[in-house]
């Protein structure tokens, strides 16, 4: 991502906000791991998507119609023993070059600065409960502004939720975001692949996972966008299974729910195969319904249908497998009215992709869903869990957990599958676990 890129996003926020008014958005913060370590530092979502800035202990300000420059960034000074420590400090001085703000403030003057920014403001765009000290902090730059309303000052009168205007920016990505989010995809398919031809009877499932984080790691994606999901047999029935410590038995599908974190970008694939590379007649009967739920629901995804036309393709698909398998036992239209396949298929079809592995941006715009359009990306990701202790089935159906899971970017034309580089046929996946 180059400076121009995030001083786009600044304007067209500042383009959103009302002329009397302030912005004000806070960096993300150190978080404790035990005692004195922290967790590795990750930015807040909105606060790099219009910065670019990787350091806690920094606010951005932006001021529409400022005299000096519309946005202003408080940071760290440069703090040459800190750094002999901790790593290098970007510095106010250096902050207007490299991140193409119009000004920048040692953060230890903040308490000087912003309160003289904020007084005469009618607006405060702001989110309040992510930060309750920077919430108290505010508060009290504001009752200090109203203490001096005899003198003539004249403090803000109304706040505004600041992170509605800037998930709604985004829901759409540009042209550059894009390109990241295919790459982040590319690595996470690549993982996948190697999981696939790693695999063998009687290895841990914390093994296999170590083979998809290696590859993230060695591709320049240093960190999982989640915590992966490795579930073997029944355990691919719990949705957000994370203890991937059983052994992977011969016979069973494994679940794997994996992908990486590329320049701030996520992306999230889900692919489900068998441990020995065959997969048995049951299994692969199931994993053909859900498959072809997943063709039917990205087939939806065009602009023009709306956010639940995915979800509605892949209910109306599985409720139909279920039914020639002898699972179900009725006409679909009665099967889609009752929702007769929500013991197997518990979750929605998707969710938004972006900064976030769940993505900001609504899914219903005045109480209808939303209509999708180009530059949104969202995964696709129907399932069949059916529990090994469930009596409703059969028992040869017991104990088979399916997802199968892409990230999809709606296009002018349609839409592309940025995580097709992974396979997803029976006849595919086992032709790339023998090879």
């Amino acid at each position: 991502m180059t400076k121009s890129e995030f001083r786009k996003r600044r304007h067209r926020l500042l383009g959103m906000m009302a002329a009397d008014s302030i912005a004000i958005l806070p960096a993300g913060s150190l978080k404790t791991r035990s005692r004195d370590t922290e967790y590795v530092f990750r930015q807040d979502s909105d606060f790099w998507y219009l910065t670019g800035f990787n350091e806690p202990e920094a606010v951005l300000v932006l001021v529409p119609g400022r005299e000096h420059g519309e946005t202003v960034l408080f940071c760290r000074e440069k703090d040459p023993e800190f750094e002999r420590w901790n790593g290098t400090l970007l510095g106010p001085e250096a902050a207007t070059d490299v991140l193409g703000v119009d000004d920048a403030f040692p953060i230890k003057d903040m308490d000087d600065i912003l309160p003289g920014l904020i007084e005469g403001k009618s607006r405060v765009y702001y989110t309040l409960g992510q930060s309750e000290a920077f919430d108290k902090r505010l508060m009290g730059w504001v009752n200090h502004i109203r203490s001096k309303v005899r003198s003539g000052a004249r403090p803000p009168g109304e706040f505004i939720v600041l992170s509605h205007l800037i998930h709604e920016l985004r829901l759409f990505k540009s042209a550059a975001e894009l390109k990241v989010m295919r790459q982040a995809a590319e690595i996470a398919a690549r993982a996948h692949c190697r999981a696939m031809q790693a695999v063998k009877p009687g290895m841990k499932e914390y093994q296999l996972e170590a083979e998809i984080l290696h590859e993230f790691a060695r591709s320049g994606a240093r960190e999982a966008a989640y915590t992966s999901i490795v579930g073997g047999g029944v355990n691919a029935c719990i949705l957000h299974y994370i203890d991937n410590r059983d052994t992977l038995k011969d016979g069973d599908l494994v679940l794997i729910d994996a992908g990486c974190e590329l320049d701030m970008y996520a992306s999230d694939i889900t692919r489900t195969f068998p441990v020995n590379g065959r997969y048995s007649p049951e299994q692969k009967a199931l994993y053909e319904v859900v498959l072809a739920a997943q063709e039917a629901a990205i087939a939806e995804v065009r602009p023009g249908n709306h956010w639940n036309h995915p979800h509605e393709a892949s209910t109306r698909v599985l409720s139909q497998g279920l039914i020639d398998l002898g699972i179900l036992d009725m006409s679909l239209d009665e099967a889609l009215d009752k929702e007769a396949y929500k013991p197997w298929f518990m979750h929605r079809t998707g969710h938004w992709i972006g900064i976030d592995v769940h993505d900001v941006g609504d899914y219903k715009v005045g109480g209808a869903w939303r209509l999708l359009e180009p530059g949104m990306v969202l995964t696709v990701e129907p399932g069949l869990y059916i529990d090994a202790d469930d009596e409703r089935v059969d028992p040869k159906w017991r104990g088979i957990g399916i997802r199968i899971e892409d990230d999809v970017a709606v296009t002018p034309g349609g839409h592309e599958i940025l995580t097709a580089g992974v396979p997803k046929s029976v006849a595919d996946i086992e032709a790339l676990m023998a090879g």
